[in-house]
């Protein structure tokens, strides 16, 4: 078995977020705790629990003001006028302001790409983004310490950088780092220089003097519609790696393990449309066997669920992707006032079923590449709708930074590079700061909000009420775009009893399921938690499967050799629940299986007939001797 160099790998999942009184919202799920690595190959990393938050690192702070001018002084701009240059942001500003995102409930950080970049104005344009790759083994000397720089010791020789300390940083508070790569280009031509590729500051590749073929030469794309031209042409003019160059996958791969090695736990990967699916299934498969704890989604830009490609990019290329459906229906909906207003959200939600893993989609309503949502609607209490919406909603949640501060510049309609502005406020009492940190708080502690199904209960182009339900947990959710308005009655899948909003403090009562006279103030959000009973053992064994059809009143069970599934005995298997109708899922705790080799496979109970097993020789799985993992499967028909 290949492995990494780590005998043991540290998986943090804890979290405490506060009210604003200061009384605890939630407990620590778990505390750090270090998994053997020959279990670890029976894990698959959970990372529906958590909030990202999404850094321009140049824009975001400057916690090292001696490192501005970089290599190339004129690249940089102190005056913070020119949007093309470099303003000053680095990673000691990201340690300095990690207890203001912690106290937010940001539980992980999606950095810009920090690699070592072309020194030099492309079209008037600094690197400042981080998509013009030099060297993918340094790292940008603008980010570190002066004394710190790439050219004076090798990277990866130096494990004492800002780098390796903003990571130690994040760990000890719980938080994960996620870094943006780019395996599809390098840099663009500047001065005739293009695709210059360094491996630790030796170089191996030349655009120009390319004997060895590690680009692909045909020209930028001219027709979008051609799949071929969009996998093989440029891209606005960046060299294009030839992914059939054994040598280019070998450099990318050993390049983005090293920063593995450095404690990175999940990667954003730029650009995947623009490579063919077998590049990622062989990249995935590599990196995720050297480290498979590690969280991968990929930038499908303008991924929807009618489009087949970006679906079966999904689900087979081993890495989940941003949800631009979504968030395009978001904006639409919220941002522009569509006249089909949440009906346009849902249209994305039905659709559900066409995803293998459709809980682990990244959302989104903004980011680097599109105007911010207040650019297209500056109210902000229909920005705090949007977020209520992504952080209670299936999928994995991602701000874009300063989002929490309304922060947003209209120039030529906030497009590129208006949508990256620097960060100046940090009002740990500004509203949306409080909702963020509460909604993040909610999805750490009600399970239902992470892993559960989603059901409409009432839609109109104003107003969306859902509820999330898992197990004996369930939270329900009402939010309103247009005027103040009261619905007679709505199903909550509540219980009976009275509740309390976690945002608002309002109280509400609950009879026989409903809220009846549910008032809702203009543009706002309602959201209320019950947390039942949660499943708990030595290992807990989250249990996937797709590609079954059932019908109303046909469940799904798995039954296996061991207690825990019963003993091959179909009435004692463990019930699994409807998320969609591509999904079913469950959470079994094992104790006395726990680090025991076990076979198991799924039935289908049909009222009134037999139960319908699986057409295949029973699967095998090696029980972690403890944690949490998780089993994918498709069923067998």
């Amino acid at each position: 078995m290949t492995t990494g160099p780590l005998n043991k790998v540290s998986l943090r999942e804890g979290l405490t977020a506060e009210q604003p009184e200061g009384q605890p919202l939630i407990e620590e799920l778990d505390q750090s705790q270090e998994i053997d690595l020959e279990f670890l190959y029976t894990r698959d990393i959970e990372f529906r629990q958590e909030t990202i938050y999404f850094i321009v690192v140049d824009r975001f702070h400057d916690g090292d003001p001696e490192n501005n001018e970089g290599p190339n002084p004129e690249l940089y701009d102190a005056t913070r006028t020119d949007w093309h240059k470099y303003w000053g942001g680095d990673l000691q500003g990201v340690i300095d302001k990690l207890d203001y995102l912690r106290n937010m409930g940001v539980t992980a950080i999606w950095l810009t790409p920090l690699f070592e970049q072309i020194e030099a104005l492309f079209i008037d344009s600094a690197a400042i983004h981080g998509y013009w790759t030099k060297d993918f083994k340094r790292i940008n000397p603008r980010f570190i310490a002066t004394d710190q720089n790439p050219s004076l010791n090798k990277t990866q020789d130096d494990r004492n950088t800002t780098f390796d300390r903003l990571i130690d940083e994040m760990h000890q508070r719980d938080m994960k780092l996620i870094l943006d790569i780019v395996c599809n280009h390098s840099n663009p031509d500047i001065s005739g220089t293009k695709g210059e590729l360094y491996d630790d500051g030796v170089k191996i590749a030349d655009f120009n003097h390319d004997d060895d073929h590690w680009y692909h030469h045909y020209g930028e794309v001219t027709n979008w519609e051609d799949e071929w031209q969009v996998q093989n042409c440029e891209l606005s003019g960046l060299a294009t790696f030839n992914e059939n160059n054994t040598a280019y996958r070998s450099y990318i791969k050993a390049a983005i393990k090293q920063w593995l090695d450095r404690g990175i736990d999940a990667l954003r990967v730029d650009t995947v449309k623009h490579m063919p699916i077998w590049f990622w299934q062989e990249f995935n498969a590599d990196i995720q066997a050297y480290r498979p704890d590690v969280f991968v989604f990929g930038e499908w830009i303008y991924s929807h669920p009618a489009d087949d490609r970006s679906v079966e990019f999904a689900n087979h290329s081993g890495m989940t992707i941003l949800d631009f459906g979504l968030c395009t229906a978001i904006r639409a909906a919220l941002g522009e006032g569509a006249e089909g207003g949440f009906h346009l959200v849902e249209e994305i939600f039905a659709q559900d079923y066409k995803y293998k893993g459709a809980t682990e989609l990244v959302t989104f309503i903004d980011n680097h590449d599109m105007p911010r949502f207040q650019s297209l609607n500056p109210d902000p209490e229909m920005l705090r709708v949007a977020i209520a919406l992504i952080m209670t909603s299936r999928g994995i949640p991602c701000i874009y930074y300063g989002t929490e501060q309304g922060l947003h510049d209209d120039t030529d309609g906030g497009n590129d590079p208006y949508n990256r502005p620097m960060m100046t406020d940090w009002d740990t009492s500004a509203p949306l700061y409080r909702t963020i940190r509460l909604l993040s708080g909610l999805r750490r502690l009600n399970p239902a909000v992470f892993l559960g199904g989603q059901w409409t209960h009432y839609i109109s182009p104003d107003v969306y009420c859902y509820a999330r339900r898992y197990g004996e947990c369930t939270c329900f959710v009402a939010i309103n775009r247009g005027e103040a308005t009261t619905l007679p009655a709505v199903m909550t899948d509540m219980p009976d009893g009275e509740h309390t909003c976690v945002l608002t403090r309002c109280k509400l009562t609950v009879q026989d399921g409903q809220i009846h006279h549910l008032e809702l103030a203009a543009r706002s959000a309602i959201v209320l938690s019950h947390v039942g009973r949660r499943a708990e053992g030595q290992t807990l064994v989250r249990v996937q499967l797709n590609g079954v059809n059932t019908q109303p009143g046909e469940t799904i069970v798995v039954s296996g050799d061991c207690p825990e599934l019963g003993e091959w005995d179909i009435a004692k298997a463990y019930l699994l629940e409807y998320i969609n109708s591509n999904t079913w899922f469950a959470e079994i705790p094992f104790n006395e299986s726990a680090g025991k080799l076990i076979v198991y496979k799924y039935a289908m109970l049909r009222q009134g007939t037999s139960p319908l097993r699986e057409n295949l020789v029973a699967r095998q799985w090696f029980v972690a001797a403890e944690g949490t993992v998780k089993w994918r499967d498709t069923w067998a028909s």
